[in-house]
């Protein structure tokens, strides 16, 4: 367990300080809560579930409360990194001690099939990069691991159907629901497996205790669907509102063949023929594998039926990842136990053959991410936060309102009040997007909102509000630049907040002379300093 736990923080320290911006939405909500401003993403602001994490929440909650995060520094380095990093290497040792616990009861090498688990997932940049984001991953993944394992021991035991096994696993996918939303499908991971391995003389015994696992599950989730209501007003996270999940489809179960093309097909046969051979023949075995394959076969699903989002490396990914490298170095390990020697040879040498080209071909996704990595958390607390707080002090303004996609590291570290333009920490936008509100995005942001300034890139360049006459109409532009990672990147200021002609030319001086050193820094992720406040500039 050691050895993989070893393995993984070094595959993460490859990616050095980077965490994803989204993160930083947790993190600003965190910071909120612990210093009692209530859950808001700015001191302020009105409440709007901008997060849909509740757990990691608490997590980072807990670790402002205890001094270590957001204070300062530890180890000589932000205590915003090393503090989630250290959570998510936990978490990792928390899956391999579940796989570890699982492997001593079925296999002679307990020891070696929890490191080869580690080696396989420090292998894959995707289950890496995402435990160490800053974001919930590892903690949903440790989640899922926990009741499969949980699963596998009850049905090797034959002590599925009773009270305590039924419980606890109710309350482990109530844990998991809770950590992301799409959490809520391991609810169906009791009844499946009670399903699959009931008899017909116990099927009213199975349904009992399917039962209790329901209310197990409904307890905690229903009590934080009650609080989410009172607080919120939704009876989900603002987030899902915002990007208006479709119905899933049949035809979403083909995006499993994204999983499959990035581990590399050789490998995917070789493990499916694996776990195969070693279900062959009936036993006790099986039955437990089973218990390992329903949450497997749910995480599959999750994945398969979520919406895509902008981010790489297969965000959703991160318990399929854990749950089948187990599952395939338990069956590996099963097999070549029931073999010969020359068996055992075989099927070594088409293991090794069918992983050496995924090997190298995660290696490859490995050190592009590295060059090339997902909107750093720092480079937007510089961006968004840190340089627009410049043109607030240019102006001399005391309040004034920014329009702007990117709210993690902004709202860590600017003065201005954030519109949300991605909708995630603004209900109404999320309710514009959705279709559940009559008024259009251009009129609700010039008429009713009227934000001090705003800023589009990429994707948000040349939508509605820039084509508007109304943004000429009422607004400056105060810079544009084009730019190979963003696009066309423009800020925006409302005229009646410039004073005058040598005004507005003192925010083009400002941003011509800083903007530019900003923009190829964007893979520097870790230049944002010990802290993130608000009121920070970028210096000149």
């Amino acid at each position: 367990m050691l050895g993989g736990v070893l393995l993984l923080a070094w595959q993460a320290t490859r990616y050095g300080n980077w965490l994803v911006d989204d993160a930083g939405i947790t993190f600003a909500y965190a910071r909120s809560v612990a210093e009692g401003s209530g859950p808001v993403l700015q001191p302020g602001a009105e409440p709007v579930e901008g997060f849909s994490n509740p757990t990691w929440l608490l997590v980072l909650v807990v670790g402002k409360w205890c001094g270590l995060f957001d204070r300062g520094t530890l180890f000589g380095i932000p205590d915003f990194v090393v503090y989630p990093k250290a959570v998510a290497l936990l978490c990792c040792a928390g899956i391999l001690a579940a796989c570890y616990i699982a492997a001593r009861r079925v296999s002679r090498w307990p020891a070696l099939v929890t490191f080869v688990t580690g080696v396989v997932l420090a292998a894959i940049p995707s289950f890496v990069i995402w435990c160490f984001s800053g974001l919930e991953n590892s903690l949903f993944a440790l989640a899922a691991c926990v009741l499969a394992v949980r699963l596998f021991l009850a049905v090797l035991d034959q002590r599925l159907w009773t009270p305590a096994v039924a419980v606890t696993a109710g309350a482990i996918a109530a844990f998991a629901a809770l950590t992301r939303p799409d959490g809520l499908i391991y609810l169906a991971a009791y009844p499946l497996v009670s399903l699959i391995l009931v008899r017909r003389a116990t099927w009213l015994t199975g349904l009992r205790h399917v039962l209790y696992s329901g209310v197990a599950f409904a307890i905690p989730f229903g009590a934080y669907l009650v609080w989410r209501y009172s607080e919120f007003g939704r009876l989900v996270a603002n987030t899902a509102v915002a990007k208006h999940q479709a119905i899933p489809t049949v035809h979403d179960l083909t995006r499993a063949g994204e999983l499959v093309q990035y581990a590399g097909a050789p490998a995917v046969i070789a493990a499916v023929g694996v776990v195969g051979l070693a279900l062959a023949a009936p036993s006790r075995w099986r039955d437990g594998v089973v218990a390992l394959l329903v949450p497997l076969a749910l995480a599959m699903i999750a994945y398969c039926v979520l919406q895509p989002d902008w981010m790489k490396q297969f965000r959703f990914a991160t318990p399929v990842w854990a749950l089948a490298a187990f599952v395939v170095v338990l069956s590996a390990a099963e097999l070549l136990a029931k073999l010969r020697t020359r068996g055992r040879i075989l099927i070594a040498l088409t293991l090794v053959g069918a992983l050496i080209p995924s090997g190298v071909a995660l290696a490859d996704e490995a050190e592009s991410y590295r060059a090339d990595s997902d909107v750093p958390l720092c480079w937007i607390a510089l961006r968004f936060g840190r340089y627009f707080n410049g043109y607030a002090d240019i102006l001399d303004l005391r309040q004034g309102t920014l329009l702007a996609p990117d709210m993690g590291g902004s709202s860590l570290t600017s003065r201005l009040r954030l519109i949300d333009m991605a909708g995630l920490t603004e209900s109404r936008i999320a309710d514009i997007y959705a279709g559940k509100d009559t008024i259009s995005l251009e009129d609700y942001v010039f008429e009713d909102r009227k934000p001090t300034f705003v800023h589009t890139h990429g994707d948000w360049w040349r939508n509605e509000l820039t084509l508007d006459p109304r943004m000429a109409r009422d607004y400056h532009q105060i810079q544009r630049y084009q730019d190979a990672a963003f696009g066309v990147d423009e800020d925006w200021v409302r005229k009646d907040v410039v004073r005058d002609d040598q005004q507005l030319q003192q925010l083009r001086q400002y941003s011509s002379t800083v903007l530019p050193h900003l923009l190829p820094d964007y893979q520097k992720t870790g230049a944002c300093g010990p802290v993130l406040r608000p009121g920070q500039t970028v210096p000149r």
